[in-house]
């Protein structure tokens, strides 16, 4: 007997219908038709072209009104360039590419390991599966993790490296920003974090013959403080908008922002980390690659001082990042947000 495949990938060549493992209960599928198709404006696009000039105060707004009525926003002018984005979408292919024994070779299902290939979400604790294989770094600091990247593609560190230095760039001119649009001090946020840590999935969806009975995420909220996600041409992202999912068709050359649930936490609710899922279609493949930005485990997070008053008291126990992560992975994105569990009442 064939030994069983541990990835998807590898699974379903030449499989025409969803093994019953994927299949998702009829209450809890995707319901494809009902879903609106984001036009242009439905999630924010910010450009950040301005920030440094006399728009500033008018971005940090445009930044604050999609944090607290979208939870996700679209940003463009970020400043990495086009030829690294292409690169990043081509590693991630090739990688997925690469003959069953090759990738294998970076394959754990223990969510402590810092860099692993896996499939679904945690397949030690969940009863459905996901139609995903990921690949999932840490990349800060850079020189703690790079060695034990993929060295085949042969780019793949030098390339996967630089990106992920350019990406944080983005994100800590984010956090200012973010910071600032709450009235808080700009390095409030990026303080909180303690040391900081930085983590990156590439997930491969493969095309998928009965896409309507499975997902390749359910519906999940970030643990993490905040997320951006470069994806490729191909449409997949939903996000839960007034009770209704809304697809968030890709705009070359933009990333899209979303906060993450330490963010609601440091915000006091103000800003709103919102459920988000990833379908799957039945004709092509498709590539993200979200960068999730993280207080280091030790880090002590909780509602920011200044954000707590008598009409807002403080909506969050003190926790620790260790403590939460913990939980969040275990809870194999259970449908109720993990933070339900640190709140203060």
């Amino acid at each position: 007997m064939a030994t069983a495949k541990l990835l998807l990938t590898d699974l379903i060549s030449g499989v025409n219908q969803v093994p019953s493992n994927y299949i998702r209960p009829i209450s809890d599928r995707p319901n494809l038709t009902d879903v609106q198709v984001s036009s242009h404006g439905s999630i924010p696009l910010i450009d950040l072209q301005g920030l440094n000039g006399p728009d500033h105060s008018d971005i940090i707004k445009q930044i604050a009104q999609a944090c607290q009525n979208d939870g996700f926003f679209q940003v463009k002018n970020h400043g990495i360039p086009e030829p690294m984005i292409n690169d990043m979408l081509s590693i991630a292919r090739e990688f997925f590419r690469l003959p069953e024994s090759e990738r294998l070779k970076m394959y754990s299902d223990d969510p402590s390991k810092t860099t692993r290939l896996s499939t679904s979400f945690n397949v030690r604790t969940e009863k459905t599966a996901n139609w995903r294989d990921f690949l999932r770094l840490h990349c800060y600091p850079l020189e703690n993790y790079v060695h034990e990247w993929p060295t085949n593609p042969s780019s793949f560190r030098e390339k996967v490296g630089e990106y992920c230095t350019s990406v944080r760039g983005l994100v800590l001119k984010l956090l200012e920003a973010i910071s600032e649009s709450l009235g808080l001090k700009k390095d409030y946020i990026v303080k909180a974090l303690g040391k900081q840590a930085q983590h990156m999935a590439m997930n491969y969806y493969p095309p998928c013959p009965e896409p309507e009975l499975t997902y390749g995420l359910p519906g999940h909220t970030d643990g993490n403080l905040i997320t951006i996600l470069l994806q490729d041409d191909v449409p997949g992202l939903q996000v839960l908008r007034n009770g209704k999912w809304v697809a968030v068709n890709p705009i070359p050359n933009t990333f899209i922002v979303n906060i993450g649930d330490q963010m609601q936490v440091i915000s006091n609710d103000r800003y709103k980390s919102v459920l988000h899922r990833a379908v799957v279609n039945c004709n092509k493949e498709r590539i993200s690659i979200p960068t999730f930005y993280c207080p280091s485990p030790d880090a002590l997070i909780g509602p920011a001082k200044k954000l707590i008053n008598h009409d807002q008291p403080a909506m969050y126990k003190n926790f620790t990042y260790a403590e939460f992560y913990e939980k969040f992975w275990d809870r194999g994105l259970a449908k109720e947000c993990c933070l339900d569990l640190f709140k203060s009442n």
